[in-house]
């Protein structure tokens, strides 16, 4: 007891505990967690509309938003609430309770239009090129006329409740996040079909991550990797796109499109991503917070504005002055007034925003114009990172409203959630039983139950500060990060017996150097092994196509945690259980 005491005291001992106390706290457990907690929500569904919305994709688990209940029947499980989403009727009024707030939401009816055998008269207008002269000169012009045409007639039919748009999943019970390998999901491999730059790989990146949140799926990860240089100096360069809980037919059918970027006025669309927007500003000199709006509080939350400016090509001016000249002036009390109708941008036919049009614009044929929008938060610093979010948004949205450059698909991987969960449960199993063979082997060697106890403790120490760190840096767990931990505590382990076997070499021969002494001649041979697996795994984080990458990191973290933090606690306290014999 009285080596206990002292081992409360030393200073490597009270850091692995504080190690360990802040590894709890990152991964923050909860086994018991109930609820749904809520994985993406589909644009214009009655839950966005309700208020609901998305998660980040980089929030923590145990930060994303979990229904509790709605209309005030508990749902704790995902069968609690699908059969409460199984029962609803469309246009009804549903309070959805969560960690984060209550939200009323109106179910709608999913209609769908039909057509029939019969047709019918109508007159509709139609712009149409007619021939004009001017000055003996012949130009062709558009007018607007009123044709007849016959039209097939068409019918509404109901489909029953359109979807209320929430993509669900269990709650999390920890900070973990599992990898695609863990939780089921599709993983795609992409290679440009042409050679193009880094710049260009980083634009077609953040196009793609935009269309994927437009689309409701925010659980991805898209990452760009090489592979090594070939005999001409040059690697080929890929995109890893992983989305949990995405089928590979959604996938294919993101991906597989290049995609198209519309700025509409009204009906008449102005100008398109691409050769239309001749250049983006994304420096400080031109864009960032609106220096002349700053930031404000109303009520409880803080609001920001930001502002940073484009150039469309002479063609695309042209059409928005043609589309700008009829249209009204709304006034406002602040100063300068806004026309009546907004600049709406679509992605895939999809609307991602709207931006007020400043009156100085109107009928003018302008190839340098001022974006602006805004952003919020509870603070005046999460307001402006909301505002500068929104405004790198906007920006990837218009220099990148079609792929720069056409994807081929190189492999994909779907991995059902069933097989990822059988994946884990064998995980969890080959380590219980590596862990019980060696800890039955220890007690054969040294057959002090002590020694063995305080070897396991510290195994289990190692992978639970391995898994603070990957859930404080958000990094996945998957089977590659979990062979990586098998062998960090390999590793561990081995280190120890080290340790142990120059402590108890006191007893066999009292001439020996002091153990202490032996101790360092212990931790000499320790750092060696340290840098060379440190030396080997580097190489791996780039190499393949980057799916080796989690165990190299995975490797050297938990390495660094054993030699830094838990070696030397584990020397402390072997050395004490000697002295005290």
């Amino acid at each position: 007891m009285g080596a206990l005491r002292n081992a409360w005291k030393n200073p490597r001992m009270l850091i692995l505990i504080i190690a360990l106390v802040m590894a709890l706290v990152a991964i923050r457990p909860n086994p018991w967690a109930d609820g749904v907690v809520i994985k993406s929500v589909l644009r214009n569904s009655s839950a966005e509309l309700g208020g609901i919305e998305s998660p980040k994709p980089n929030l923590a688990p145990m930060s994303k938003e979990v229904i509790t209940s709605m209309n005030n029947v508990p749902i704790k499980t995902l069968s609690d609430y699908y059969a409460f989403v199984d029962q609803l009727q469309p246009n009804r009024t549903v309070q959805v309770a969560t960690t984060k707030g209550v939200y009323r939401i109106s179910t709608k009816e999913k209609l769908k239009e039909l057509a029939t055998n019969e047709t019918v008269l109508q007159t509709v207008e139609e712009v149409v090129p007619v021939n004009v002269s001017v000055n003996g000169t012949v130009r062709v012009v558009n007018e607007t006329r009123n044709v007849t045409r016959r039209i097939q007639k068409t019918i509404t039919v109901s489909e029953g409740l359109e979807d209320i748009g929430l993509r669900v999943d269990h709650a999390p019970t920890s900070n973990l996040k599992k990898g695609l390998d863990l939780q089921g999901g599709t993983r795609v491999l992409l290679t440009p079909a042409d050679d193009v730059s880094d710049d260009v790989m980083e634009v077609t990146v953040e196009n793609l991550k935009q269309r994927l949140n437009v689309y409701g799926l925010s659980d991805l990860t898209i990452t760009t990797v090489h592979d090594k240089p070939g005999i001409l100096g040059k690697g080929n360069k890929y995109i890893l796109v992983e989305i949990a809980g995405a089928t590979e037919e959604e996938v294919k059918e993101l991906l597989a499109r290049q995609g198209k970027f519309e700025a509409k006025v009204g009906n008449a669309t102005v100008f398109s991503g691409g050769n239309d927007v001749t250049f983006v500003c994304r420096t400080a000199d031109c864009s960032g917070l609106d220096p002349h709006r700053g930031c404000g509080k109303s009520g409880n939350e803080w609001a920001c504005s930001f502002s940073f400016s484009i150039s469309l090509s002479p063609e695309a001016a042209q059409r928005q002055a043609e589309a700008t000249k009829n249209l009204d002036v709304v006034p406002r009390s602040t100063g300068e007034g806004y026309l009546s109708e907004q600049l709406r941008l679509f992605l895939d036919d999809v609307e991602v925003d709207a931006l007020n049009i400043a009156e100085d614009l109107k009928g003018r044929a302008v190839t340098e114009i001022q974006i602006s929008g805004s952003g919020i938060g509870i603070s005046e610093d999460a307001a402006a990172q909301d505002t500068l979010e929104n405004m790198k948004k906007l920006q990837t949205v218009l220099i990148t409203g079609s792929l720069p450059v056409r994807l081929d698909v190189v492999k994909v991987d779907n991995i059902s959630p069933a097989l990822g969960e059988q994946f884990m449960n064998n995980a969890w199993r080959v380590g219980l039983l590596a862990l019980v063979g060696v800890t039955v082997l220890l007690g054969v060697v040294y057959r002090r139950i002590k020694i063995t106890v305080s070897i396991m403790i510290t195994s289990f120490s190692e992978i639970l500060m391995v898994l603070g760190m990957a859930a404080l840096i958000g990094w996945n767990i998957d089977l590659a990060a979990v062979a990586g931990i098998i062998i960090a505590v390999g590793t561990g382990v081995n280190d120890q017996i080290v340790i142990t076997d120059e402590a108890m070499r006191k007893r066999k021969n009292e001439n020996a150097y002091l153990w202490k002494d032996r101790l360092k001649q212990a931790f000499f041979v320790i750092f060696s092994a340290y840098f060379t697996t440190v030396a080997a795994m580097v190489p791996l984080l780039f190499a393949g196509a980057g799916l080796l990458k989690g165990f190299a990191l995975t490797t050297i973290i938990g390495i660094t945690v054993g030699v830094f933090i838990t070696r030397p606690a584990y020397a402390a306290a072997i050395g004490m259980l000697v002295e005290a014999e």
